[in-house]
C-alpha cells in the first residue's frame, strides 16, 4: 500500500530580517519602508534601512537602539531604568589643508648692500642674490650673525676636540702613525669651520625698506 497523502508544508516567503538582539526572524511585509522594526520577541528594534544622513545607529549595553549624530562623542541611552552614557571612538579627523605660512607669503623690498639698489625678496631670514648686481648678500643682519656664531662654535668645538686629542696621545702617536690622521681631521675641520664663520661675519647686509 502506498503511504498516506501528506500535504507539503508551505514556506513563507515574505520578507525577513534576523533579530539582531534574540536572533528570531523578523517578517517586515508592510513595512519595508521604515528605518528599523522592533522585534515581537525582545521587543527591541533592528535596523533594515541606513540612517539618515549625518546620522548613525548606536546599540546601548542594555540593546536599545540609539540614532545619534555621526560627529556625537558621547551619548545618553535614554531608557528611564539605563541612563547610560556612552562614550563613542572620535571621529577620524582630516588632515588640515596644506597652507603656506603667512612669512613665506609675504615679499619684502630689499635695498642691496652692494649696488643700492632695490628688489623683491620673499623672506627675512635667508640669503638673496640681487637680480642687478647678482652678488649675494644676508637679507637683515640676522641670519649672517647666526650663522657666523654656529659656525665660530663648531670650529672651537673642533680644534678644542684637537688639542685635547693631540695631548692624550702624544706618547701613542710615536708608536701608531694613524693617529695623526685624527689630529690633523680635527684642526682642518676646526680651522674650516671659523673661516666659514669670517665670511659670514664679512657678509654684506642688505636692508629691508621700513625696517629701523
Amino acid at each position: 500500500m502506498p503511504p498516506p497523502y501528506t500535504p507539503p508544508i508551505s514556506m513563507n516567503t515574505e520578507p525577513s530580517v534576523i533579530c539582531r538582539v534574540c536572533q528570531q526572524l523578523i517578517y517586515i511585509k508592510g513595512r519595508e519602508h521604515q528605518r528599523v522594526v522592533k522585534c515581537a520577541n525582545c521587543q527591541e528594534a533592528t535596523p533594515i534601512k541606513a540612517p539618515p544622513a549625518g546620522k548613525k545607529y548606536i546599540r546601548c549595553p542594555c540593546n536599545a537602539l540609539l540614532t545619534c549624530k555621526v560627529s556625537s562623542v558621547r551619548i545618553s541611552c535614554p531608557r528611564v531604568n539605563c541612563k547610560r552614557i556612552i562614550n563613542l571612538a572620535a571621529p577620524p579627523m582630516l588632515p588640515p589643508a596644506a597652507t603656506i605660512p603667512s612669512m613665506a607669503r609675504s615679499q619684502f623690498r630689499v635695498t642691496c648692500g652692494h649696488c643700492n639698489e632695490i628688489f623683491v625678496f620673499h623672506t627675512t631670514s635667508h640669503l638673496a642674490r640681487c637680480p642687478h648686481c647678482r652678488r649675494i648678500s644676508s637679507v637683515g643682519p640676522n641670519f649672517a650673525r647666526t650663522r657666523a656664531t654656529i659656525f665660530a662654535v663648531i670650529g672651537f668645538i673642533f680644534l678644542a676636540a684637537g688639542v685635547g686629542v693631540t695631548v692624550g696621545t702624544l706618547d701613542l702617536a710615536r708608536d701608531s702613525g694613524g693617529i695623526y690622521v685624527v689630529w690633523i681631521g680635527a684642526f682642518v675641520a676646526g680651522i674650516l669651520n671659523l673661516i666659514r664663520s669670517c665670511y659670514y661675519c664679512t657678509m654684506t647686509v642688505s636692508s629691508i625698506e621700513g625696517e629701523p
